[in-house]
């Protein structure tokens, strides 16, 4: 299935995407796409509508593909192409921070470059959604705890991030920061989530081309590893890193700048397009 959120922000519509293509509205029978509706029994109640009998809704702005997000994880140098053009070394083990929640933002919504910023850059990334609560979860369970995937954004301003004291989290957090969707693809759908191809485009310039199947640590791992350390719940968002030929690894090193216009998509699970604006 394909389940997305469609409206106005802060008015989105729960809905599904059909076999034709068309919007259908899931207002009548789930809240909204996220907590009980996406766990294993939420999914099944979903899965058994006769979609042809709900009501179409126009095209619209699209929304985040999952509401109530708790929390917003991402790991960091988990491609082994990527940590070799950044020059730095594969970690020994997953590296885990923190994007704010109020970076989450639709998947077309604009961007906006912040205050001071100098080097606003780009990564394309597999999004995992958890469905169940998971804690201290084995590596061969760990994938009953996934509802299903989507397109994540990691947007990261480089010089907030790494050039001033301090953690990641403040270059990886501004406003619009986050974008996720446009679906939260079932994981049904997707047999093998280490092996989906992966691109992003700057103004029609192929920047990323690259593969889920270079991650070093790959999903059932990652979610296993992180319930051993916090307790993961429905709508938590787990960003699972990128693939190499982000602006920072370039010589010379190339950023975004207000009018720039991003596109990038993960096989199965979508596209996105942004327009990059400075934040007021």
């Amino acid at each position: 299935m394909k389940l997305m959120r469609v409206g106005p922000l802060g008015q989105e519509k729960p809905a599904i995407l059909d076999k034709d293509g068309k919007i259908r509205d899931l207002s009548g029978h789930v809240a909204d796409i996220g907590g009980e509706a996406i766990s294993p029994e939420g999914l099944a109640k979903i899965a058994a509508l006769d979609l042809s009998t709900l009501p179409e809704l126009p095209e619209s702005r699209i929304g985040a593909c999952v509401a109530g997000t708790g929390k917003f994880i991402c790991i960091g140098l988990n491609f082994s192409d990527h940590a070799a053009e950044t020059g730095a070394t594969v970690p020994p083990e997953p590296v885990i921070f923190m994007k704010a929640t109020s970076a989450i933002c639709g998947p077309n919504d604009d961007v906006r470059i912040p205050r001071g910023s100098e080097k606003t850059d780009w990564e394309v990334e597999l999004g995992v959604v958890i469905g169940k609560t998971a804690k201290y979860v084995s590596e061969a369970e760990a994938m009953e705890y996934v509802a299903g995937y989507c397109v994540s954004h990691d947007v990261s301003e480089r010089a907030f991030q790494s050039e001033r004291a301090g953690q990641w989290t403040k270059g990886k957090s501004c406003d619009t920061f986050g974008p996720i969707g446009p679906w939260l693809v079932t994981k049904d759908e997707i047999a093998d989530p280490q092996n989906l191809k992966m691109w992003l485009s700057v103004n029609g310039e192929t920047m990323q081309n690259g593969s889920s199947k270079t991650m070093v640590y790959g999903v059932a791992h990652v979610v296993s590893y992180l319930s051993q350390f916090m307790s993961l719940h429905p709508g938590d968002v787990i960003s699972t890193g990128t693939p190499p030929g982000v602006g920072l690894g370039m010589k010379p090193q190339r950023f975004l700048k207000v009018g720039d216009v991003v596109e990038l998509g993960i096989e199965g699970l979508g596209t996105q397009k942004q327009t990059f604006i400075a934040d007021v």
